[in-house]
């Protein structure tokens, strides 16, 4: 019942299920698994498709020819399971070259080689199949503010991006461009720190159409933010290109948790907007599985994800399908629509009458909200019990 389809649009980066588990205070758990091997078990799990930075795919030393070879196993095992590739990325934070950052070094050099990669990569993900292509600028910040002037390194963003916009017009390629945020980690402070930074920033691009957002539960609830409030605000806008599911502990360091794993609320209030309002990109799981995993808990952490997700989608139908949930909700919304007259598009007919209309404040104080009713039901529902 809860299996995952091609449908569902299911993705995981090679980076996820190939983490090795090495973190800031131990060494590696896992052995390293080619990006082959990776593509096999995201087949044998269930996935739809696979991404990738750069280097997760080709070793950033290869050689044109090892480049090459790379490429045409990795598309012959996309063959041979059916896998798609939705999203590439440039890794621009592993190597040394960008201990300050890519798009903002403070040195030229540094600025134009991260530019030199980025194309190459583009030209790669698409090589593959990318429609979207995701931007996440984790070198791009400070810890000292003494060093970076905040506006420059705004303005050498936007250069970046708009240079990148018009070499993928250039090259005539179908693709899209996703900025990811997030507050702080590996840097002191990044730049652009939440997904509203963003949609902000992008308005300010000269080619908007081809930015949108990749936001991240993890990166939101780092910053103490409600996700699904950003997504909300993104797709709104028109600008949800793409999305990274995993779980995380409000005030933490980057968890990456299975999806779900932690907030199951918050993951179904979020599973609710996307299906409700028709979300047709890709559900991408930007998590990895416990430290503690060997690659058979990898795989159970993978169709975790997915499996989740679909229970949260169908708890969000029956929420959709609740006779006392909607009755609710509509006693909570029920307008007589004796305000229409006022409101809606402006004019200064409709403002001089709202001017003079008299209303009891009193009586608006008054009324109450059935929220905890309402509340308690979702409680009911996410626990199996209605």
């Amino acid at each position: 019942m809860y299996e995952p389809k091609p449908e569902h649009k299911f993705t995981f980066g090679l980076w996820t299920v190939g983490s090795i588990g090495r973190d800031p205070f131990g060494e590696p758990v896992r052995p390293v698994k080619s990006p082959v091997e990776l593509v096999y078990l995201l087949a044998e799990v269930g996935a739809w498709g696979v991404n990738f930075h750069d280097n997760d795919l080709v070793p950033i030393n290869a050689t044109p020819a090892q480049r090459d070879q790379i490429v045409r196993d990795f598309k012959q095992a996309l063959a041979d399971t059916g896998l798609v590739v939705p999203m590439a990325t440039t890794n621009l934070f592993t190597d040394a070259a960008f201990r300050d950052g890519a798009f903002t070094s403070n040195d030229p050099n540094v600025r134009a080689y991260a530019l030199q990669k980025t194309m190459h990569a583009i030209d790669l993900g698409v090589e593959l199949g990318a429609k979207i292509y995701v931007f996440w600028g984790g070198r791009e910040g400070t810890e000292t503010d003494a060093g970076k002037d905040p506006i420059t390194a705004i303005k050498r963003s936007r250069e970046a991006m708009n240079y990148l916009c018009e070499y993928v017009i250039d090259q005539g390629y179908d693709l899209k461009f996703a900025l990811e945020a997030k507050p702080n980690e590996p840097r002191g402070d990044i730049y652009n720190a939440t997904t509203g930074n963003m949609l902000a920033f992008i308005e300010t691009l000269d080619h908007p159409e081809m930015v949108g957002v990749n936001p991240e539960v993890a990166h939101e609830h780092m910053a103490g933010l409600n996700f699904t409030h950003h997504v909300a605000q993104a797709m709104e806008a028109g600008k949800l290109f793409h999305i990274d599911l995993n779980d995380q502990a409000f005030g933490r360091y980057d968890q990456d948790f299975r999806f779900g794993s932690v907030n199951l609320k918050s993951a179904f209030f979020l599973v609710k907007l996307l299906e409700d309002n028709g979300y047709d990109s890709s559900r991408h799981f930007d998590a990895h599985a416990y430290r503690t995993s060997d690659f058979e808990d990898v795989k159970a952490f993978a169709r975790g994800c997915m499996r989740t997700y679909l229970i949260l989608k169908e708890k969000a139908a029956r929420f959709n399908a609740d006779s006392e949930i909607q009755a609710l909700l509509a006693e909570i919304n029920a307008d007589s629509g004796a305000m229409s007259p006022f409101m809606g598009q402006y004019s200064a007919e409709k403002a001089a009458q709202l001017r003079s209309q008299p209303f009891d404040r009193t009586a608006l104080g008054q009324r109450g909200q059935p929220y905890e009713q309402l509340d308690q039901l979702v409680v009911e529902l996410l626990l199996g019990v209605r």
